[in-house]
């Protein structure tokens, strides 16, 4: 399926899938709902990375080597998850009620050490509706990052390594998005200070250093996870403006892999998302998708056909930018 945009530039192919599959295999609805467990893993990654924490508070500050290690290890894959169950809980996935999905995410959100959950509320939405959307996709590179970062690769890889704060640098571009400054904001920010401060107090401060490093890698870092955001919409082959990633890392990352599964049902949560490749594969098997997460990130720092304007502005230029069709990633 080719891309269509809108007069915004957003990308409508999702939309038009869509309804073709619903058309065709009307039963996908069956796999629309919530899903209990994800709450349940969300409970049983909180504990784990606060024991990991209370295990860094004690080693200190003296033994940070060992955090680092920890953190990249462990604490990047745990916290990587969270996001998944933040994602999940935004799209009202977890409960029946809003509020329990509220309350899901910012747990999700704990061993962050950082607030991000309600802030990822108010813009995720738009990037659904105004996928790849200059104005509205918190997804897309700004300019000056395009421009700054051009075909280098050591610049490639300090903006992998920065990603975390670049992206929050992106949010004040952006139009027509709720206010992020608001009441579950604010409760998200007193949770997550609240929890700092006790973390700081009961554990030691190696203990925050944990949380905040299995963030950091958990997005950027230069962390093989963080490849996960080239892998979503960067354009790889033309005409195609989101890409899967099918490799075994999806146990780990809570099938986020399964990103125009997503995107063209976003009410299926992340469990059922291969039942969907499963009942639709006529729509999904003729897609190109990536295997490899460290393949990826190597091609996209190494190799100078691929820069920021291969996420481009307008999906229409990102298919002329990509060129060649592209075979999965090995």
């Amino acid at each position: 399926m080719s891309i269509s945009v809108t007069a915004t530039g957003a990308d409508r192919s999702h939309v038009e899938r869509r309804k073709a599959i619903l058309e065709k295999y009307p039963q996908v609805r069956e796999l629309f709902g919530r899903d209990l467990l994800t709450f349940k893993i969300a409970g049983a990654l909180f504990l784990g990375q606060f024991a990991i924490a209370a295990f860094c508070g004690w080693l200190g500050f003296a033994h940070w080597g060992w955090i680092l290690l920890f953190a990249f290890c462990v604490g990047a894959f745990a916290n990587h998850a969270n996001f998944v169950i933040i994602h999940d809980a935004i799209h009202n996935c977890v409960f029946e009620s809003s509020l329990a999905n509220k309350w899901t995410a910012i747990l999700a959100d704990l061993s962050n050490g950082f607030p991000t959950a309600m802030g990822f509320r108010c813009y995720h939405i738009k990037h659904h509706s105004h996928l790849s959307a200059y104005d509205y996709d918190a997804d897309v590179p700004s300019h000056w990052e395009v421009e700054f970062v051009g075909n280098s690769s050591w610049r490639k890889a300090l903006w992998l390594f920065f990603f975390p704060a670049i992206q929050l640098a992106r949010l004040n571009r952006l139009k027509g998005t709720v206010p992020i400054m608001g009441v579950w904001t604010y409760v998200n920010i007193a949770a997550i200070a609240a929890f700092d401060l006790f973390a700081l107090w009961a554990l030691g401060p190696g203990a925050l250093l944990y949380f905040f490093l299995s963030f950091w890698f958990s997005v950027g870092g230069l962390h093989f996870l963080s490849a996960r955001w080239l892998q979503e919409h960067f354009a790889f082959a033309p005409g195609q403006g989101t890409f899967d990633y099918y490799g075994p890392l999806n146990f780990l990352a809570l099938n986020i892999g399964y990103h125009n599964e997503h995107h063209d049902f976003h009410e299926i949560p992340w469990t059922r998302l291969p039942a969907l490749r499963a009942m639709a594969p006529d729509f999904y098997d003729n897609q190109v998708y990536h295997l490899s997460w460290i393949a990826l990130m190597a091609a996209f720092v190494f190799d100078p056909r691929y820069s920021l304007e291969t996420r481009s502005h307008n999906v229409t230029e990102a298919a002329s930018h990509a060129g060649a069709a592209a075979q999965p990633a090995e």
